[in-house]
């Protein structure tokens, strides 16, 4: 397991903010703004993006912690860029620093998790887990 892996990893996704991105669409608001859980998932595909394609064959990362503060609203229409830093390599915890800007201000800022796994595994304890 030797991965081309480094702090200092960065990547940036950017999104358009649309209908379905809203709270309102989310069920977490009553407003037509940028739902947290997709800032969220937005800072979480940078994080992944950030490390994935350095990873061997047969290798992925998932996320299991993340601590993160929405710090303004963004209206449908503005774009929004989420940006992964990986700050910190532990065996196979990779911790990055999230955050997400739209046109106008940062957004949203935290801290994100992702282990390091063995697809083939992964997937037959997923399996195993649904048989029961």
């Amino acid at each position: 397991m030797n991965f081309i892996l480094k702090t200092g990893m960065i990547a940036e996704i950017e999104l358009v903010v649309e209908q379905q991105h809203t709270a309102m669409a989310f069920g977490s608001g009553g407003v037509k703004v940028l739902a947290t859980p997709m800032m969220i998932g937005l800072m979480e595909k940078a994080a992944l993006t950030a490390v994935d394609e350095h990873l061997g064959e047969g290798f992925a990362t998932v996320g299991t912690t993340v601590n993160a503060k929405h710090l303004a609203a963004t209206p449908v229409g503005m774009k929004v860029r989420a940006v992964a830093v990986l700050t910190n390599i532990e065996g196979k915890k990779l911790t990055f620093d999230i955050a997400a800007y739209d046109e106008r201000e940062k957004i949203g800022e935290g801290t994100h998790e992702r282990y390091i796994i063995e697809l083939a595994k992964f997937l037959k304890r997923t399996e195993e887990k649904a048989a029961k």
